[in-house]
């Protein structure tokens, strides 16, 4: 079967004579003369035809229906020397819509030609396997690489020049995978590429024992040589770069060896080396060597007292050791080789200097040694605690009044004295009448009262009260603080109020009373946290925790005998894992009182007695719940990202809180803090 034998100039008559011969063929008896058909070599010969009428033909051919994207339109030539597949056909066909910007994908039998663009979300034929068993073929194709050497990182920078700019390639982490989206012939490509960079660079873990440098010290100095740009090591070692095979070099202190990964071999023969040049002996004499050693994380007066206790072998701070002579001490008289917590010691093997927080040992180079290996292991970086507390508060107050009160003359006008019959519970002030007078403002709630004349004195003849209170508060602290392990920390956030102690008062004066002085004594009121962690070698946290949440009365401001505080303290010793939350303590309160005022016997009179009475109830509920959660910062990288993270936001907080802009007060900005910087905090631009 041949698209074209007789090749016409024209894509016309192509196109006519193909749909010829297949309404002929669809004429013929039997379906499978028809599929015998369709496997028959085809003769390509369209010139400038319609991406339409091409796309149906090809259809009839390969028996697959074919979908066009509205968006493509367009003439392609395609044309063929001799016969060839169906299959082959499609194929080339593909070829051609790829260099127009179009591309074919299969989609379960169908055939959809759309842009290219949109090929990568049209196609759904992924493949895992190896790349050498994908067909090479012109459509877009999912493929999933997985790397057993090379960070898939690494490769992006190298392989994304080599994809089309319509197509997409991805990065998985979890597994060190690359999903690529591309035209398959690209894929084998970009396979082959991989294959020949996934392999493994770095050497086998080598051991290196040192003669007579200390590793410890050699590290820093390496990794410097070898890594432009590296960072130096510590007691525990230091890297030259994080990738996966940079050259790793580690300080092993109880050997006194390095342990080394090198990214090949001519950086493994560099390594060596230069450890083989470092390598060598003192100038000095061995007996009575003095070095210095500055510390990383300890204090060095401590550490020295810690020292001199395990060289004397008392164990404690009090451990003696001869005396050592002014001269050889540096002193003017021999001091005891125990430093106090404020003044190194000046005699004895190991001297603090606190000016550069190092240790100054005078000791042969075998305990020297001994010593050093001891000091990078006390010398370590110190883990650190970040403490969130929070501190909920609920109140919740209802009050509710009710009573009804009546007054009334008895007598007549003219008369020299009168009476009064009626009730009086306190309502509206001390005295019935002043309210009836003005005199005194009605108390809180709605009263409904009625005032009568008689003698040219106002009676209050009527007064109804109602009242009802609701009053709820919600109050949640949340105090942080950062700290070293087993050092304390506090954070007080509140006012420091004065308290008046004492005073002195002389009434020897014709002026009245003179206070010549008071004795004021001044106290923090607001929340206290003070806090103690130690981490222990499994991960828990043993917490000494004081906490107080303290305030002073508004009622107790003005009274004279002094202010008047309430105070809720918590001061206890948990046990808490790492990232747990535990409550510390509470109060849980809820309190009822009731009042009621009334005449005897017509108070309790059924419905009729309401008149006679007065009457009040309330009730107030307290919860109050404090909670703890510590977190261990182990390095600088989880402490900056915590501190990033809250400084993150905070500033977002601060763009939420902008004023609205207004041009008739135009202050329309409030200080925001501002973004991260890689290095440091920069200050905000003064305004």
């Amino acid at each position: 079967m041949t698209a074209n034998p007789l090749r016409a100039p024209a894509a016309p008559c192509a196109l006519t004579l193909l749909a010829l011969v297949c309404a002929l063929g669809g004429l013929l008896p039997g379906h499978a003369a028809a599929q015998s058909r369709r496997q028959e070599p085809v003769v390509l010969n369209f010139v400038g035809a319609e991406i339409e009428a091409v796309a149906r033909t090809l259809s009839t051919i390969t028996g697959r229906n074919v979908v066009l994207d509205p968006r493509v339109k367009g003439t392609v030539n395609l044309s063929t020397d001799k016969p060839v597949p169906p299959a082959t056909a499609l194929n080339q066909f593909a070829a051609a819509l790829r260099l127009q910007g179009f591309a074919l994908v299969d989609t379960g039998g169908l055939y959809k030609i759309v842009p290219e663009a949109d090929a990568k979300l049209q196609g759904n034929t992924v493949h895992a396997g190896p790349v050498s068993q994908l067909p090479a073929s012109n459509q877009i194709v999912t493929q999933i690489f997985r790397l057993n050497h090379e960070n898939a990182n690494n490769l992006v920078p190298v392989l994304r020049p080599l994809i089309g700019p319509n197509n997409t390639i991805n990065v998985n982490p979890g597994n060190n995978s690359l999903v690529i989206t591309d035209y398959a012939d690209n894929l084998q490509r970009i396979g082959r590429i991989i294959s020949a960079l996934d392999v493994a660079g770095a050497t086998d873990v080598e051991i290196i024992p040192l003669q007579h440098a200390i590793a410890t010290d050699l590290v820093p100095l390496v990794n410097k040589l070898i890594e432009s740009g590296g960072t130096g090591g510590g007691a525990a070692g230091a890297s030259a770069g994080d990738a996966s095979f940079k050259t790793t070099l580690v300080a092993e202190p109880r050997s006194n060896s390095l342990v080394m990964r090198a990214a090949n071999p001519a950086r493994l023969a560099l390594v060596r080396a230069l450890v083989t040049k470092l390598d060598q002996p003192t100038s000095q004499a061995a007996a009575g060597d003095i070095h210095v050693v500055y510390l990383k994380n300890a204090d060095a007066v401590s550490l020295a007292t810690t020292l001199r206790a395990a060289l004397s072998g008392g164990g404690g701070a009090t451990a003696s050791a001869p005396a050592r002579p002014a001269a050889a001490a540096g002193g003017s008289a021999a001091t005891s080789p125990v430093a106090s917590s404020a003044t190194p010691s000046t005699g004895g093997q190991i001297q603090a200097d606190p000016a550069t927080n190092a240790l100054i040992i005078t000791a042969p180079e075998p305990q020297y040694r001994q010593l050093r290996a001891v000091i990078d292991q006390l010398d370590a970086r110190r883990a650190q605690v970040y403490v969130e507390s929070l501190i909920a508060e609920v109140n919740a107050d209802k009050a509710a009044e009710f009573g009804i009160q009546w007054q009334g003359p008895i007598g007549k006008a003219g008369d020299g004295a009168i009476g009064l019959l009626g009730t009086n519970f306190g309502s509206g002030g001390s005295n019935i009448f002043t309210l009836a007078n003005g005199t005194t403002a009605p108390a809180a709630g709605l009263n409904l009262g009625v005032a009568a004349r008689a003698n040219g004195v106002y009676f209050l003849g009527f007064l109804a009260r109602f009242l009802q209170q609701n009053g709820e508060g919600n109050i949640l602290s949340t105090p942080n603080l950062l700290t070293l392990d087993n050092e304390e920390a506090k954070i007080v956030i509140g006012q420091n109020v004065p308290f008046v102690t004492g005073q002195y008062t002389s009434n020897n004066s014709s002026s009245g009373s003179v206070n010549p002085f008071q004795t004021i004594e001044r106290k923090d009121v607001g929340l206290t946290l003070r806090v103690k962690p130690q981490i222990s070698e499994n991960g828990t946290i043993k917490m000494t925790i004081f906490q107080e949440v303290s305030s002073v009365q508004e009622s107790s401001v003005n009274a004279s005998g002094g202010l008047i505080t309430t105070k809720r303290s918590i001061e206890s010793t948990v046990l808490v894992d790492d990232g747990s939350v535990v409550v510390l303590g509470g109060l849980l309160q809820d309190s009822y009182a009731g009042n009621e005022d009334k005449v005897p016997g017509l108070g309790d009179v059924p419905i009729f007695g309401n008149l006679f009475k007065n009457e009040k109830r309330t009730r107030k509920k307290t919860n109050l719940m404090v909670f703890l959660r510590p977190v261990v910062l182990r390095d600088a990288r989880e402490t900056t990202s915590l501190s990033l993270d809250r400084y993150e936001q905070m500033r977002a907080i601060q763009k939420d809180a902008q004023p609205v802009p207004s041009v008739v007060v135009p202050v329309n900005e409030a200080p925001v803090m501002p973004p991260q910087a890689p290095a440091a905090f920069t200050a905000p631009p003064v305004r």
